[in-house]
């Protein structure tokens, strides 16, 4: 129903943000709340919630983060409250890559994310979430980053990020695709 929210925040909480809008306070449960400023404007892409019992928006800062969270609460078992956690403690990414890497040990660090649901969100989301024309979105932009300002050329980066752990640390991330990039 809402595309998107533009309001100032008001108040920053432990797992939600209120907006104001208009004089009216909207409370969105965003996945890193302490991410915006209290009195700054923002747009925030929104995911309305309705069940029987609850109305609730999910709010977020890129339509991708959005986009990434419905088709995670798409998958059988996992809804938007296991889903946000995923979004706050992973990047966007990373959990894409962990996806199509079928690395499912990645995905069960997320709270409340065993093994059952791990398989599953591979099952129905492997290979629905990258474009094969670009680097691949599931490559960490900090590497690619990283791996262009030492002077390597955008193919070279290309066939190297892919095959970069994205759960490794950034340092690990770059020594491995410096390793790859020598062979």
């Amino acid at each position: 129903m809402f595309e998107y929210i533009k309001g100032k925040v008001e108040d920053i909480e432990s797992n939600y943000i209120i907006i104001d809008n208009n004089n009216i306070g909207y409370k969105i449960y965003t996945a890193s709340p302490y991410s915006f400023n209290i009195n700054d404007e923002y747009t925030i892409y929104i995911y309305q919630h309705i069940r029987e019992d609850e109305n609730t928006l999910f709010g977020f800062k890129t339509k991708e983060d959005r986009n990434l969270f419905l088709k995670l609460i798409d998958v059988k078992g996992l809804g938007p409250k296991m889903a946000l956690p995923m979004l706050a403690t992973g990047s966007t990414s990373g959990i894409i890559d962990a996806i199509e890497r079928e690395n499912i040990l990645y995905l069960k660090k997320f709270p409340k994310i065993g093994d059952k649901v791990a398989r599953q969100i591979i099952l129905d989301l492997k290979g629905k979430l990258v474009s094969g024309n670009e680097i691949a979105s599931s490559v960490n932009d900090e590497l690619v980053e990283a791996l262009s300002s030492l002077g390597y050329k955008n193919q070279d980066i290309k066939r190297v990020a892919s095959k970069v752990d994205c759960s490794l640390t950034i340092e690990n991330q770059i020594k491995d695709a410096l390793k790859l990039l020598l062979k």
